[in-house]
């Protein structure tokens, strides 16, 4: 089942399009410092309900600064971002946001004092208010749809590297966002730990989840994106369908960029 492609473009070639389906997240002219460095140089992109958008760049380009900065993480020093009708400005209702985005991490971030199936249920407990049985249950079912229900009872420090992964997705999943980000998700990961992962998010994206994912993964990225982003020194320099971003890219930073991890 396929999901529209609807997001608007670096060269703006979608810009007029006419579109039935919201945004969830809206970026407008957003800027970021960290001292005098500036990491985001005014970004302006929509993301629509139900797109899968992989971004991509070299390192320190900001991609996952503007992660952080979708779900108020970070501060941002001018512009909006406003995620399914809240704007991170306002404080007051960040945790609300919060809820409605999951975040995926390249450091697995689980307590090492709570066992695998206590990890994923302690935020619908205790932000959701969700009664104990239920959550446990809920509990269960994503962690055998993530395929390590067998581990319930386990400690995170007796897991792989891929199964832990595959926890904290479970546990971002355990609070029913509307919107899952992952911050380079493998890039921890042995080799043959990523595409356990890599499976998981695919089945995601078949289900419809909004996903947006910073990874250098290129064959994910053509097989699952509705949009791929590049970044490079703060701005959005391409904004394609994976089609068009890897056979004809109109930055010749892209075309380098391609090269450079496909050859890798």
């Amino acid at each position: 089942m396929g999901k529209p492609n609807l997001g608007t473009n670096a060269s703006s070639q979608a810009a007029n399009e006419a579109t039935t389906v919201d945004p969830i997240v809206v970026m407008q002219g957003v800027h970021k410092h960290f001292g005098k460095l500036h990491v985001l140089r005014g970004i302006d992109t929509n993301i629509m309900l139900g797109q899968v958008v992989v971004v991509c760049g070299p390192s320190g380009c900001g991609k996952s600064t503007m992660l952080r900065c979708i779900n108020g993480l970070e501060p941002i020093d001018s512009g909006d971002i406003v995620v399914d009708g809240i704007t991170v400005k306002n404080k007051k209702r960040l945790i609300e946001l919060r809820t409605e985005t999951g975040m995926v991490f390249q450091q697995f971030n689980l307590f090492p004092h709570k066992t695998v199936l206590e990890n994923v249920v302690m935020a619908p407990i205790d932000v959701r208010k969700i009664p104990k049985k239920e959550a446990y249950d809920l509990g269960r079912k994503l962690l055998s749809r993530v395929g390590i229900l067998e581990k319930e009872d386990d400690m995170p420090a007796s897991l792989s590297g891929g199964q832990q992964q595959r926890v904290a997705i479970a546990r971002g999943l355990a609070m029913n966002p509307k919107l899952m980000m992952f911050d380079e998700p493998t890039s921890a990961l042995d080799p043959e730990m990523i595409k356990e992962v890599l499976d998981v998010m695919r089945d995601l994206a078949r289900e419809g989840m909004t996903m947006i994912v910073v990874t250098h993964e290129m064959g994910f990225a053509r097989e699952v994106a509705d949009r791929i982003m590049m970044m490079d020194e703060g701005i959005i320099i391409e904004d394609r369908p994976p089609k068009d971003f890897f056979d004809c890219p109109e930055h010749d930073r892209t075309c380098q960029f391609l090269s450079q991890i496909i050859s890798h």
